[in-house]
């Protein structure tokens, strides 16, 4: 693209031609009526469903970058296939309405975990290998199966919360994000389970450490163009895999990558369960033709009920 500025030089008028690429038209970052980088929208992650947290051990020694083009298409084809067949398989539905939707083989990259380089979640701390053996312990002492009552199933099945960063993680179904700005706030809205987050931005320190939330206590500030936003005060029994919920800190960043891309990245940083913080990050897909949808959990919803009698039916 050439632009054209005018300058006056000796009182005469001239043309001076620049340069400018199609490129650098493309990343120019939009804004609102505020001031702050737009990133308000409906997105989707649906089609990086199937991809391992960690790296698999197949790619040892390989970084994501080495991971590309007709080997990742590759890679991808296959965790579409082996996705429908899975559902194909039990439920024998030969027109499952979501395989329109299930595009897998556009996923991005082979694993999410960035940090450290090898693509692996670090080893627990000593503390945190403690916790989980008495969590462990303690619910196979209980004396109580896994679904004796709705109490022994988890929060995701009792529509409860799917927790951070659970709730952006991508899942067969219920994959859109809706992302709402005013000025000083940012709203993030889950399909699944339906919950929202409201997050101030440059404001007060978070809440106190008595309070504690299953989504967390959000307090973000734009770094730039990219949206920081710093998580803590979890409840011990939403914390994201069995965290301590007094020293988890989630740290993500929202950047936009391209016109209908989000860049997604969470640093997990909790010294007491890990040996040190961890990253994955992982692309939103901006689809305005993919709303958020209505997701009613409890109404009509027999899954807890059927789990519950599945197991005394077992039981008998």
């Amino acid at each position: 693209m050439r632009l054209r500025r005018f300058a006056v030089v000796g009182g005469a008028a001239m043309v001076v031609v620049t340069t400018a690429s199609l490129a650098g038209q493309a990343r120019k970052i939009l804004r609102t009526p505020w001031g702050d980088p737009d990133l308000q929208g409906n997105y989707t992650n649906l089609y990086e469903d199937g991809t391992p947290l960690e790296r698999p051990d197949e790619f040892a020694g390989r970084t994501l970058n080495e991971v590309r083009g007709e080997e990742l298409a590759r890679l991808k084809e296959a965790v579409q296939e082996r996705t429908i067949n899975n559902f194909e398989g039990p439920i024998h539905a030969p027109n499952n309405w979501w395989q329109d939707a299930l595009d897998l083989k556009r996923g991005s990259q082979a694993w999410f975990i960035v940090d450290p380089s090898d693509g692996k979640i670090p080893p627990m701390t000593a503390e945190g290998q403690r916790r989980a053996a008495v969590r462990a312990e303690a619910r196979r002492t209980s004396g109580r199966g896994p679904a004796d009552s709705f109490e022994d199933r988890s929060l995701y099945d009792r529509c409860i919360t799917r927790g951070i960063p659970g709730s952006m993680m991508p899942a067969i179904y219920g994959n859109s994000y809706r992302i709402v700005q005013g000025p000083g706030y940012v709203a993030i809205q889950y399909e699944m389970i339906h919950e929202t987050r409201v997050i101030p931005l440059e404001t007060s320190a978070h809440v106190g450490k008595g309070i504690h939330m299953d989504m967390g206590d959000a307090r973000g500030h734009w770094d730039g163009d990219t949206l920081v936003v710093e998580t803590t005060n979890f409840k011990e029994r939403s914390t994201y895999r069995n965290a301590n919920a007094d020293t988890l800190k989630l740290t993500e960043r929202f950047t936009r990558i391209a016109p209908d891309k989000v860049r997604w990245s969470v640093t997990v940083d909790d010294p007491s369960t890990w040996t040190r913080p961890w990253t994955f990050s992982m692309p939103l897909t901006q689809n305005d033709k993919e709303p958020i949808q209505q997701y009613e959990c409890h109404e009509g919803n027999y899954g807890l009920r059927n789990i519950l009698s599945a197991a005394r039916a077992e039981e008998r």
